[in-house]
């Protein structure tokens, strides 16, 4: 997330940080491996506002409103990930105005889901090919949703393959698959479904939308707070994400971006963390080249040493990246590399 607390005294100055929900508040921390965050927003008493629209050039972000009125702007990579971040700090809220502690993974406990039930399973095999729930392409309004299903076609899933009895019983395990964040809403419908109350509901409706959590789900048409037709190289799965440091193609100068892998097709985008969420540019990856290097021309003049790595196109355009770790170098060039074999 990219973060701005409001103060009164520092404005616009927004960063990239790692957050993590807990049962009372937000906490946020400089970057995923610390062990003791910056800074944490108490959430008892807190409303939450979103979409946010006080900052005209940046989209994709919601506001967190302390008990004491103290304003905490957040910002997601994508419209799913805020969406998904507002329902768990909206029950995060309703929990602690009704005295109750907010657990993610109550599913088991909330709905008595019998011990020999394997959630996980149970979605590997709603993933099958063959033999599973299948993905469409399904129109709503003047919106149209890809690589999604009805909240129907899942109850009569279920119970067809015999993992349940008959329909309420069904329903029990995809509002356990809801809960535990395998199935996620897609519409307007489903979204009021699981965001009513402390308890996520699953609604058997063949109006209301759903979406497995790994898929490459996404909505053309007109959104709430943005009206935009994806870009084909938007519509794969997002494999990583994370900030590393790029170097400029004109003046060679190194600057933190914000990068996000996707396959089929075969992209990585990189972004400005502080501004929107408009890409400054895409590296296609389908046959392109990815290796650890040691040295690259003008870096020592601007201290950058170490953990470098180079991305050469199919057209022979080269990119010079740092990692933060070694470590992390790896996990990129690993998953670059995959994409770049097997994406389109």
């Amino acid at each position: 997330f990219c973060h701005e607390p409001q103060d009164g005294t520092v404005l616009n100055s927004w960063k990239v940080v790692w957050v993590v929900l807990s049962e009372d508040g937000v906490e946020f921390y400089k970057k995923k491996t610390d062990s003791s965050p910056k800074g944490m927003i108490p959430l008892k008493g807190a409303t939450l506002t979103s979409p946010c629209q006080d900052f005209s050039k940046r989209t994709l972000v919601f506001k967190i409103t302390t008990e004491k009125k103290q304003d905490h702007f957040f910002q997601a990579s994508h419209v799913e990930e805020r969406e998904l971040w507002v329902k768990d700090v909206k029950r995060a809220i309703t929990c602690l105005q009704g005295g109750k502690k907010f657990a993610r993974r109550s599913t088991r406990r909330s709905i008595r889901l019998p011990d020999t039930i394997s959630l996980n399973e149970l979605y590997t095999l709603m993933k099958d090919q063959d033999d599973g729930v299948r993905e469409l392409k399904l129109e709503q309004g003047n919106r149209v949703f890809n690589h999604c299903f009805t909240g129907a076609t899942v109850v009569e899933w279920l119970v067809s393959k015999e993992k349940a009895r008959n329909r309420p019983e069904a329903l029990m395990l995809a509002t356990g698959l809801l809960n535990e964040g395998f199935l996620q809403p897609a519409d307007d419908l489903a979204k009021e479904g699981a965001e009513t109350g402390e308890q996520t509901a699953f609604l058997d409706d063949t109006n209301a939308l759903y979406y497995f959590v790994d898929s490459g789900f996404f909505c053309e048409g007109y959104s709430s707070d943005e009206d935009v037709l994806l870009k084909e190289e938007f519509r794969g799965n997002i494999l990583k994400q994370g900030c590393l440091l790029k170097q400029g193609h004109r003046r060679k100068n190194w600057k933190v971006r914000k990068f996000i892998l996707r396959d089929d097709p075969a992209y990585i985008h990189y972004y400005d963390p502080a501004k929107g969420d408009e890409p400054l540019g895409s590296i296609h990856l389908r046959g392109s080249v990815v290796t650890a290097v040691e040295y690259v021309p003008d870096a020592k003049k601007y201290d950058i040493d170490g953990n470098l790595f180079e991305i050469i196109t199919s057209d022979e355009i080269h990119y010079f990246l740092q990692a933060a770790t070694s470590e992390e170098r790896k996990e990129w060039i690993k998953a670059i590399q995959a994409v770049s074999k097997s994406g389109k």
